[in-house]
């Protein structure tokens, strides 16, 4: 007979609960850095001008170039922010596999030419119960980028499913 875990919940996941990791930090935005992500968002049809056009960007309520929101400033080879060791799935036995159980993006600000992004992550919560694959374990994992003006920019809610 196959063994019952009481929880999956470890001791290291009550221990970090709600506490935010190191901060990691992007190099500056450039308007190239944005230009060639919306033209890769947006092949092969021409991004919005906001993205690209800087005399247009001007006239509009933004007052220049703003990156699209997707815009990630950790794609190029900066370090960025790990999600917690309990969150990644491992091989074999109860807890052990897992899967992406979806995301929630909300924006605040948009990134310009010239931020440096800051980003941070944290064990937000996990809820623990009897599906049909046994014990079930529901991780949510959050992640905060602020710009250097110390404005939210970006909260990303990550659910990761262990069972």
């Amino acid at each position: 007979m196959a063994e019952q875990a009481d929880t999956l919940v470890t001791p290291d996941m009550i221990r970090n609960k709600g506490v935010w990791g190191r901060e990691v930090v992007s190099y500056p935005v450039s308007v190239s850095d944005i230009r060639k992500w919306a033209i890769a968002v947006y092949w092969p049809h021409t991004p919005p001008r906001l993205f690209w056009d800087e005399q247009y960007a001007r006239t509009t309520r933004w007052g220049g170039i703003i990156a699209p929101q997707d815009f990630n400033p950790f794609a190029w080879p900066v370090k960025s922010p790990t999600l917690p060791e309990f969150a990644m799935p491992r091989e074999g036995g109860k807890g052990r596999r897992g899967m992406n159980g979806g995301q929630t993006d909300t924006y605040f600000v948009p990134m310009r030419p010239g931020d440096v992004i800051r980003a941070r992550t944290r064990l937000r919560d996990w809820n623990e119960r009897p599906t049909r694959l046994g014990l079930t374990l529901f991780i949510y994992t959050e992640t905060e980028w602020w710009n250097q003006d110390n404005q939210l920019v970006k909260r990303h809610i990550q659910n990761f499913i262990r069972y």
